[in-house]
């Protein structure tokens, strides 16, 4: 499992951070879409804007934005209240694209708030 997000968000790292993740998940990887890296010139020219949301790819097949919270939650554990709490709430594809606006628009105004650039295109 691939999950790219935007490490200089603090929404988006400590999301990563309190993420426990249980179900057959051999290996992760996390990259933040800031680094330096040839996977994110993939993912870009595929047409995936990591402005727009979150990625997560398991097994070839890529999730992005509303989509990539929902399978995290699907995956989460029940270890503490912030995975149950998650898992409850994003398990439902309907409240996760109803949700997952709010969240990008939070991130915004962070990153305003904070004086972090967007991210550029890699």
């Amino acid at each position: 499992m691939l999950i790219i997000y935007d490490g200089a968000c603090p929404f988006c790292s400590s999301y990563i951070s309190h993420l426990r993740l249980e179900r057959a998940v051999d290996q992760i990887t996390y990259l933040n879409a800031r680094d330096d890296d040839a996977r994110l010139r993939v993912y870009s020219q595929a047409g995936y804007d990591f402005n727009a949301g979150m990625l997560v790819v398991i097994d070839q097949q890529v999730y992005a934005g509303a989509d990539a919270i929902h399978v995290l939650a699907l995956q989460s554990s029940g270890s503490d209240g912030f995975n149950r709490l998650n898992h409850w709430i994003f398990k439902h594809s309907l409240l996760a694209n109803i949700l997952y606006p709010c969240l990008k628009l939070g991130r915004r105004c962070a990153l305003i708030l904070l004086g972090i650039p967007l991210l550029k295109k890699p």
